[in-house]
């Protein structure tokens, strides 16, 4: 390996190119929307917990889904804050590939739950008397268990590839924080292989689930045009259209950074769509589910009217 091409040892995040007072601004913007990221996941998970009511496969996985919310926003939050505030914004370069790996990795383990909640409405709907004996508890926790183990084995093919290409100089990213896209633009050598295995990946853990989920949800709307009930219609509908509108946020912004082409869309784009992605929807997602959820709107008053009686 040449001179040119070293080991490197710290990168630069350039992120936001703003006036300071600006950047400023986006230190509390972004840390009140970290903030309520934390506090609205973190009582879903609370809720969940502490009302046996809701101790059942649906809400198991949204209790999951929220834990992944929390654990991404603080793999990319923090660090952006903090550069937010400071003028060296430098980061390790085995922090930074640590950052990449549990960022790929809560972004597999969102997708992997998503596809999993799709099939426990799908049996609750399309076959609710089979429900209890088909999403046993022994079947969810192997659910659970395989999308956590695979979430973290799949970004590892990614970061040992990563890892084996040489660099070249500036060590900059014109990032917030350590994307993989961005680390691979470092590379001073042929990345064809790193592209094609994202190519792959992104099938295999985007589209592939995506077409899993919309299958699933087109045999439920299926099931419930066929329920004579409108009560029992309103009711499947409105457990259902919550989990849809956060697959809707999540598989979009995936498919924007990761499938469109990134020549469509600036630097800057790009930066507000992984912005949107990392912040925002684990923001709006337990807002989602605790506003056009009465169970858990009723747990939560439960579980506050409990405490204030102690």
């Amino acid at each position: 390996m040449g001179d040119n091409q070293t080991w490197i040892s710290e990168i630069t995040l350039l992120g936001f190119h703003v006036d300071p007072s600006v950047e400023y601004f986006f230190f509390g913007l972004f840390s009140l929307c970290y903030a309520l990221t934390l506090l609205g996941n973190g009582a879903i998970v609370g809720i969940i917990c502490l009302d046996p009511r809701l101790h059942t496969p649906m809400y198991f996985f949204i209790s999951h889904l929220a834990v992944v919310d929390m654990s991404y926003a603080s793999n990319n939050v923090p660090k952006m804050l903090v550069n937010l505030l400071s003028k060296k914004r430098t980061i390790l370069f085995v922090p930074c590939i640590m950052q990449t790996l549990f960022c790929m990795s809560f972004g597999v383990a969102e997708c992997l739950f998503l596809v999993v909640m799709s099939y426990d409405r799908y049996v609750a709907i399309c076959h609710p008397l089979r429900y209890s004996v088909i999403m046993s508890w022994r079947l969810c926790i192997t659910l659970a268990v395989t999308s956590w183990i695979l979430s973290f084995i799949l970004p590892l093919v990614h970061i040992i590839l990563i890892v084996r290409l040489p660099f070249c100089g500036p060590h900059e990213i014109d990032h917030f924080f350590c994307e993989f896209l961005s680390i691979l633009k470092l590379a001073c050598t042929d990345i064809w292989l790193n592209l094609l295995v994202l190519s792959v990946g992104c099938a295999f853990v985007a589209l592939g689930p995506l077409c899993v989920v919309l299958v699933s949800y087109t045999r439920i709307l299926i099931a419930i045009i066929r329920i004579q009930s409108g009560d029992g219609r309103r009711k499947a509908f409105s457990t259902c259209s919550s989990h849809l509108c956060v697959v809707g946020l999540f598989f979009g912004s995936a498919i924007i950074m990761y499938i469109v082409p990134s020549s469509s869309h600036s630097e800057e784009q790009q930066k507000v769509i992984f912005l949107f992605y990392c912040l925002f929807n684990p923001m709006v997602n337990p807002l989602i589910y605790s506003m056009r959820n009465a169970e858990v709107k009723g747990a939560l008053r439960r579980v506050l009217c409990k405490e204030s009686s102690m």
